[in-house]
């Protein structure tokens, strides 16, 4: 004897269907992958000193962009003798600084830490795309230190994730 199947309405195949991407959804969270940022030269090391009051990359990535990118970063005023120095931070994106994504350092030799969600959506049919960490004093001492350039700004990356 023959057997046949139920027909199932749209309402019932949805309700089902919903239900597994529920349960898809709790088994796998969304997917972060870390990334790597490179420093540029000693400038992203602490006590290399600044040569000038101009905006300096300290550290770059290039990156196929997805939806966004998490960053984590550090940074620390330099002290030389008496002097405390200060600057300023920005995150650049193919050249161009991004809004709310900048800061300052301030000079009291005292470590300040940032956490901030660049949004790469825009930016999606680029193929490759460059991402900086800049900074520039804009205090402190401009001469002594390891160089006879002045106080310096010791900037570190604590994390980068693409999600």
């Amino acid at each position: 004897m023959p057997q046949y199947t139920k027909d199932r309405g749209l309402g019932e195949l949805l309700a089902e269907l919903t239900d597994r991407v529920a349960r898809l959804e709790r088994r796998q969270p969304i997917r972060y992958d870390a990334g790597g940022m490179s420093a540029t030269s000693f400038h992203g090391l602490v006590y290399e000193d600044t040569a000038s009051p101009s905006w300096t990359t300290y550290f770059q990535t290039v990156v196929r962009p997805r939806h966004a990118a998490s960053l984590g970063l550090v940074f620390l005023g330099d002290q030389v003798g008496a002097t405390n120095t200060g600057g300023a931070w920005r995150v650049q994106i193919a050249g161009t600084p991004v809004a709310g994504a900048s800061g300052s350092v301030p000079p009291t030799f005292t470590y300040q830490f940032a956490a901030l969600t660049l949004d790469l959506s825009g930016y999606s049919p680029t193929a490759d795309l460059l991402i900086e960490v800049q900074g520039q004093r804009t205090s402190g001492a401009t001469t002594g230190g390891r160089y006879s350039t002045g106080g310096t700004l010791g900037m570190g990356v604590r994390w980068f994730n693409l999600s």
